[in-house]
């Protein structure tokens, strides 16, 4: 389960603007490689959307069923804000949707399976195929 913690507002490189969803995985314990000592972290990935700010101001604490996990990628600089220390990473956080949360395509059927529906009786009705009958290629 992921929160949507902020949204954030980005420009396209023809200027026009949308804006991302900002997603936290809750909290996590890692321990340190140098330290050997445990620290509190949480995981956090961005979504874009097409939602408006207002939309987005009020998807803020809504819990969806997915996971962030870690994926490795193209190497890349960080700079961390508090420190100004420059890291290269070669990994990012992105959203990935639990199994269960997937809905699958509904398929819309009558009372009677067996009967057909509104299109299969029009075309068998009005003789959709056979009205082609003079129609050369």
């Amino acid at each position: 389960m992921v929160t949507i913690i902020n949204y954030k507002e980005r420009r396209k490189e023809y200027g026009t603007s949308f804006f991302v969803l900002e997603i936290s995985g809750g909290i996590e314990m890692i321990e340190s490689k140098q330290t050997g000592n445990y620290y509190a972290t949480n995981k956090r990935a961005f979504i874009p959307s097409t939602f408006d700010e207002i939309t987005c101001q009020s998807l803020l604490g809504t819990q969806m069923p997915c996971t962030i996990i870690k994926q490795e990628c193209e190497p890349y600089e960080y700079t961390v804000k508090d420190t100004g220390e420059v890291l290269l990473l070669a990994h990012r956080f992105v959203y990935t949707p639990d199994e269960d949360s997937l809905v699958p395509p509904k398929v819309i059927r009558g009372n009677n399976e067996n009967k057909p529906n509104y299109a299969q009786r029009e075309l068998a009705e009005n003789h959709s195929f056979s009205l082609n009958e003079g129609v050369a290629v």
